[in-house]
């Protein structure tokens, strides 16, 4: 994966800087609030890259019946509780088309064979 470029880096770092300075004239000295606003856009954008939790499992189902409840690689039965979407390509997220369900072992080779790991 291509990493920024420097001027990718810097308008990056400006976005953040503007971010936090906005949190702060929001939030003030409140410690709290401070710590919940940034969980909360931390989690938002996390949701935008990999999906909810609730999107996944759907796709996690959507995955098992129609592989019928067996890894895609070594087409073992899936653990009931376990199993793992694997995605071809990070960047392309949590979809039907980029991802397949497969056991802990299978994903970990997956991703190690993909430089991941």
């Amino acid at each position: 994966m291509a990493s920024l470029s420097d001027e990718d880096r810097m308008a990056a770092i400006a976005i953040l800087e503007e971010l936090r300075g906005r949190i702060a004239t929001v939030v003030g000295e409140d410690r709290d609030r401070l710590f919940q606003m940034r969980r909360y856009i931390l989690k938002r954008l996390e949701f935008d890259e990999r999906g909810t939790p609730t999107q996944r499992r759907k796709l996690k189902d959507a995955k098992r019946k129609s592989q019928r409840g067996l890894c895609a690689l070594c087409q073992a039965p899936l653990p009931e509780r376990g199993a793992e979407l694997d995605r071809f390509r990070a960047m392309d997220g949590y979809t039907a088309r980029n991802t397949q369900l497969v056991c802990h072992s299978c994903h970990q080779k997956a991703e190690a064979e993909r430089g991941y790991a």
